[in-house]
């Protein structure tokens, strides 16, 4: 008895260190930490770039939305919407 229930629990023993070693050769998580602390590095480095290339995005919309702001307002018919007083008076 003794010796069955130690061969049963040996057994399952294997099969958990079988499974154990087939999951860490699938998915292999220390080579995915090792390329998660990389990238995190990398993301590190390049941040000034990345937030000198957002300012210039948004520094190029704000343009682009004042331009047609400017051109609304040249064009429409509403006194409150026109530009300054010397456009208003051509």
């Amino acid at each position: 008895m003794f010796q069955e229930s130690l061969e049963l629990y040996f057994r399952r023993l294997l099969d958990f260190l079988l499974y154990t070693k087939n999951y860490i050769i699938r998915k292999n998580p220390i080579q995915a930490l090792s390329e998660s602390i990389v990238e995190g590095i990398k993301d590190f480095l390049t941040i000034k770039k990345k937030l000198k290339m957002a300012q210039y995005r948004l520094n190029y919309h704000r343009h682009q939305l004042q331009k047609m702001e400017q051109l609304i307002a040249e064009n429409s018919e509403h006194n409150f919407l026109k530009g300054s007083n010397l456009d208003q008076k051509r």
